[in-house]
């Protein structure tokens, strides 16, 4: 690959991502303000022509809790943890409002626009890795998520599993039911797979640290070693962790963290992966977009300055795919996936290294 490649993902979940651990009073204002926010989102990538994928939970296709009742699997997970399966609390409460469980018009919104990819995120933001729950069951969850998104014309591809829990064991259902790549986690030990109450304290304040700080490195990926076998894996080279206002102070290296890391990816020719939740933004959404919009910008320059494309999952799987086959025609399709932008020689890039690796 003579270029690198800057990928985004969304986990678009609404109240189905948090229903669990949080009431809907409780994250109202992020609930309401990713409705809001993604609309901003969206000309944020479309004026930087920054290509993402909106893994997006099946219900959220629905229009209201009548339609989504009419298409429940059969096999329902059987979690040890009872909580964790939103069909009791989807027939517990006569009325589910719409603002915060069900996104159709939204979806369309998003699809609309250039370079932006609808994967799942599982039917019911369903936990791979949790005890109690079976293939079966998952495959089911999968074969209806896929279906509600054809139902208004989505085509799915890509996956990204809900908290971040991939089973390599279902790795066959995916492929059986068409998707062909995932977003898998950092190699980096406090970013394993793992079930929600096996994450400790260390785990998670090492990855609040390495949000400012190199603890686990750039996270960037050669193409051949995220095609190796199917469905391909394009993993995670960095959360977009929402502002704070106790750390705002920090922010610089927040940002400096992950300019350094897309750097590394357009100077190596590497891929970068950010992601983020919609619902991370709807509170203080202009300091959220603000700062996405400072990343945006830096992709633009690691464009005109370094050749950097911005692909989805989807078209890396494209790319990935007319890679491994070399394909004599491989050229002809890599031109449709890829925008035109100017080569730049190794002097240009020694004398811009410093200003594209941030401040």
């Amino acid at each position: 690959m003579d270029h690198g490649i800057f990928t985004a993902s969304l986990d678009f979940e609404l109240y189905w991502g948090v229903r669990d651990k949080k009431s809907i009073d409780q994250y109202k204002e992020n609930l309401l303000g990713a409705r809001k926010a993604i609309p901003e989102i969206l000309q944020d990538f479309t004026s930087k022509n920054i290509h993402a994928t909106w893994a997006t939970v099946g219900f959220l296709f629905f229009e209201d809790k009548e339609s989504l009742t009419k298409r429940l699997p059969k096999q329902l997970p059987t979690y040890n943890k009872a909580n964790l399966s939103p069909y009791t609390y989807i027939n517990n409460n006569p009325i589910l409002e719409k603002p915060y469980h069900f996104a159709p018009k939204l979806i369309n919104l998003i699809a609309e626009h250039p370079g932006q990819e609808i994967g799942t995120h599982t039917l019911s933001h369903y936990c791979c890795l949790e005890k109690g729950q079976t293939i079966e069951q998952f495959e089911e969850d999968i074969r209806l998520a896929i279906e509600a998104a054809n139902s208004c014309g989505v085509e799915i591809k890509s996956i990204v599993f809900p908290r971040n829990q991939s089973n390599k064991e279902y790795f066959p259902s995916l492929i059986k039911l068409g998707i062909k790549c995932y977003r898998g986690n950092e190699q980096f030990w406090i970013y394993r797979a793992i079930e929600d109450t096996h994450d400790t304290k260390l785990q998670r304040a090492l990855r609040l640290a390495d949000a400012y700080i190199n603890i686990s490195g750039h996270n960037t990926y050669e193409l051949d070693d995220c095609t190796k076998s199917i469905p391909f894996n394009f993993p995670s080279s960095r959360f977009l962790r929402p502002y704070s206002s106790k750390l705002s102070t920090l922010d610089w290296l927040r940002l400096r963290r992950i300019k350094n890391a897309m750097t590394d990816a357009a100077i190596e020719h590497k891929i970068f992966h950010l992601w983020w939740h919609p619902h991370n933004v709807g509170k203080n959404t202009k300091e959220n977009i603000e700062f996405l919009s400072k990343i945006s910008d830096h992709y633009f320059f690691l464009k005109e300055n370094y050749g950097m494309k911005s692909l989805n999952m989807g078209e890396l799987c494209q790319l990935g795919e007319a890679h491994k086959n070399r394909q004599p025609h491989q050229n002809s399709e890599t031109k449709s996936i890829l925008p035109r932008s100017r080569s730049t020689n190794s002097t240009h890039e020694t004398n811009n290294l410093t200003h594209s690796r941030g401040n």
